[in-house]
């Protein structure tokens, strides 16, 4: 039984994970847009479900509130330790959706920044948006792991990526998988001192219910997953309204595992 969260990518995610399952000659069942984290949880380690798409991340931070992990391999090392006897996490994909700086394409290329640590020197001439709370949150943050203090916040919520687009503002807060990145032509930049926490697509399952067949097919397809591509696929069914289902057979196809 794959299950899943209650949100499109999440949705996609299953049916990306059931597909390639089903390519294996394993037998599944779909039990998509449960709910939440506290009840998918409660489902995988009843048997109900067997395989669920989650977060490293913050699976980590419902298990732990109090872990400092960032980095994937950290990240995953403390999540196989706190996870209870019949549950398992396998391999991460590089598909992350998380939080980020963005900037354009074209700011990007004029300042000749790829990762947030690039800023260095240049941020106390742009201006920042994000949610309401992420000064709050991050502003101390970036001064101790980067260095960087900037010329303004401005709380600019859901509309952040189209004000990076209009110019009111040079750098804000964008989730790594938005479909904006893709329509907008905006550029993530790299965080090489983890300051945001990684949250690596990665398969949660009971381990009672998937063979090794089941757990090489899953494997394949976090190998072949990157947050670009999964980016380009969320525009799909976000923006341009596609069947989840129809969006995860094509990319498995494109992807040879189908």
């Amino acid at each position: 039984m794959v299950g899943s969260a209650n949100f499109p990518e999440n949705v996609l995610l299953a049916s990306i994970y059931s597909q390639a399952l089903q390519a294996k000659g394993v037998k599944v069942e779909e039990k998509f847009n449960i709910g939440s984290r506290e009840v998918l949880y409660g489902q995988l380690q009843s048997g109900a479900l067997t395989v669920l798409p989650e977060y490293n991340g913050a699976l980590l931070g419902y298990l732990d509130a109090k872990s400092t992990a960032t980095g994937k391999d950290a990240v995953n090392t403390e999540l196989k330790a706190k996870l209870p006897a019949g549950l398992a996490i396998l391999d991460s994909a590089a598909a992350e959706d998380k939080d980020s700086l963005t900037v354009t394409q074209e700011t990007a290329d004029k300042l000749g920044v790829k990762s947030i640590a690039d800023l260095a020197g240049k941020a106390q001439d742009l201006v920042i948006g994000g949610p309401p709370e992420f000064k709050t949150r991050r502003e101390q943050q970036f001064k101790d792991v980067y260095g960087l203090t900037f010329k303004e916040w401005k709380p600019t919520g859901d509309t952040t990526a189209n004000a990076l687009k209009d110019g009111g503002i040079q750098v804000g807060n964008v989730f790594t998988t938005d479909p904006k990145i893709v329509q907008l032509k905006l550029v993530a930049l790299d965080d090489p001192k983890n300051l945001f926490s990684s949250q690596n697509v990665t398969p949660l399952v009971n381990t009672a219910g998937l063979d090794a067949t089941g757990t090489a097919a899953l494997n394949a397809v976090s190998a072949k997953l990157d947050t670009a591509g999964l980016t380009a696929l969320m525009k799909r069914v976000a923006v341009d309204k596609e069947d989840p289902s129809a969006v995860a057979k094509s990319w498995l196809k494109s992807a040879g595992l189908s």
